[in-house]
């Protein structure tokens, strides 16, 4: 399964419109090989770590097209930028041509971030959560930023994710695949292409991979040279989170510490100290059975990382051929998703993602059409792959009660193996008296609980969650157990995009999940295969 990966070879044509870029593809690039992976026999957790170099690295010539991924008939041949024949929505428009040119001639010279092996991994791993036999927790900043790059930020969101993985496994008796919205998720989408303040109108705030937050003209300007600066943290950003998961930071004992501790502490702790107690004695008896805490299992962790593939450009410029299944990845995170404002049928994004096997995420919104995401999953998924989808519901709890059971029977009709998750925080946001945006917590959880509830009525399988989240003790979404209040938002609120729960909010929502699947697994008949006889959640 080692892969060498080659550097894409066909060119990039600049045209003056949003949906077109330019660069010279370079060619006779090093190869990289992936890790080498675990025998399937064996389920020890370890973390996705770096390539071991080729031994006979293969340099391919051949034209950058894909087989194995081929969509059905009518969509056409794929090509590494046949992307740019189709509309593309939220693109900047760069002023330099010859500046963006070089730039993506950089970054192709790089190596990947990722390996095509460890996106097969995590695959494998999505595979099961679409059955049930797995839970995602995906999570992380709305946006990343370069001023709050920090390996102390970093740290503690990797903490929180361990801790709530560490609940949720206890509590649904399953792996909990751990995926961060982190190393690369720069590029944010716009409602408007301009932002208007006194009168004064400039082009609207991207991303820091894009231009500046800053609401000045020059910070403004799309400058192709932050997508090195992107490159380069996003790399480094990585390197921290293999060390945290393979250095003994991701240690069960010590999550269980911390998760004890937060219980002791929270104003609500008495709900939750059974849970964490529950957990720290199944450790005791790990221990007294042989499994001690320096077994790897017991100190090591899988992670992997994902992002919202918006920026076409820089996307394709990190795309590299396996050389053993000649199919091709996108280097710059292990999993991609198609936002809800560019999963156009016949859009340039889709068909980027069509031809790359990384597996791919869906956002789906209260808009979306059962007979049009039947669609776009044919065409994203013509074969029909486990793991390769994951289908992210946005909607608010009443319309997700109304609009989910379509979706779900739509896609169960036609045949096709999707990863069910929630995303409560998109269709909950809303404006507080003071101006600033912020979403309540008890709409998130009420979101969560209906997505459980639909799930239960059409007998599917719920395969996990997708937040906005943060280590730091912000102060950005309302209420919760320490409640933040309205009067609260202005003094911690740091947030360069959409509002996030902090720390606290985080592992308090995850204590809440795994108390419904902990209630669930527990109700029902040992060794119970039909799901749809199962008893609902609990929130």
């Amino acid at each position: 399964m080692a892969a060498a990966l080659s550097p894409a070879t066909k060119p990039l044509h600049h045209r003056s419109s949003s949906s077109s870029f330019s660069a010279s593809r370079q060619s006779g690039l090093p190869s990289f090989l992936p890790a080498k992976p675990r025998l399937r026999s064996r389920r020890a957790i370890v973390a996705v770590h770096a390539a071991e170099p080729a031994k006979t690295p293969v340099i391919d010539d051949k034209p950058k097209t894909i087989e194995a991924a081929q969509p059905k008939a009518g969509t056409g041949r794929w090509v590494v930028d046949s992307w740019k024949a189709k509309k593309a929505l939220q693109l900047p428009e760069y002023p330099d041509e010859n500046e963006l040119t070089e730039v993506l001639q950089t970054i192709e010279s790089f190596p990947p971030i990722v390996f095509a092996g460890e996106a097969r991994h995590l695959e494998e791993r999505l595979a099961d959560a679409a059955v049930g036999r797995a839970f995602l927790l995906q999570g992380g900043d709305c946006a990343e930023s370069f001023k709050e790059f920090n390996a102390n930020n970093i740290r503690d969101t990797f903490r929180v994710l361990l801790q709530m993985g560490a609940v949720l496994t206890f509590g649904g008796q399953m792996p909990v695949i751990r995926v961060g919205r982190m190393a690369g998720q720069f590029a944010k989408p716009r409602s408007e292409p301009f932002e208007e303040r006194d009168g004064v109108k400039l082009p609207s705030y991207r991303g820091d991979n894009v231009n500046g937050d800053t609401f000045e003209a020059k910070s403004r300007v799309p400058d192709p040279q932050r997508m090195i600066r992107a490159y380069c943290q996003s790399a480094a950003t990585l390197n921290l989170l293999r060390a945290f998961a393979t250095g003994g930071y991701a240690a069960m004992q010590r999550v269980t510490q911390w998760n004890l501790d937060f219980t002791e502490h929270s104003e609500q702790g008495d709900r939750y100290q059974e849970l964490a107690h529950h957990v720290d004695e199944a450790l005791g008896f790990m221990s007294a059975a042989g499994l001690t805490i320096d077994h790897p299992i017991m100190t090591t962790t899988e992670f992997w990382t994902s992002h919202e593939c918006l920026l076409l450009p820089y996307e394709q410029a990190l795309t590299r051929r396996d050389s053993t299944s000649g199919l091709f990845y996108d280097c710059s995170a292990h999993f991609l998703w198609v936002g809800e404002r560019t999963r156009q049928l016949d859009g340039a994004h889709v068909e980027f993602l069509r031809g790359v096997a990384n597996p791919l995420g869906i956002k789906v919104s209260d808009k979306m059409n059962p007979k049009e995401l039947v669609k776009l999953i044919e065409i994203m998924n013509p074969h029909n792959k486990p793991g390769r989808i994951t289908v992210i519901t946005r909607m608010g709890a009443e319309k997700m009660r109304v609009k989910l059971p379509h979706l779900v029977r739509a896609v169960r009709s036609a045949g096709q193996i999707v990863t069910w998750v929630s995303d409560p925080m998109h269709g909950n946001t809303i404006k507080a008296p003071c101006g600033l945006k912020t979403r309540p917590f008890d709409a998130i959880r009420a979101e969560l609980r209906a997505f459980f509830d639909v799930h239960e009525q059409e007998g599917s399988h719920p395969g996990g969650v997708h937040l906005e989240m943060t280590g730091q003790n912000v102060t950005e979404c309302i209420g919760g157990s320490r409640a933040v209040t309205f009067d609260d938002l202005s003094s911690r609120y740091h947030t360069h995009c959409d509002p996030r729960l902090n720390a606290s909010q985080s592992l308090e929502l995850a204590f809440i999940i795994a108390e419904g699947l902990r209630k669930r697994r527990i109700q029902s008949p040992p060794r119970q295969k039909n799901t749809s006889s199962l008893p609902p959640l609990s929130f």
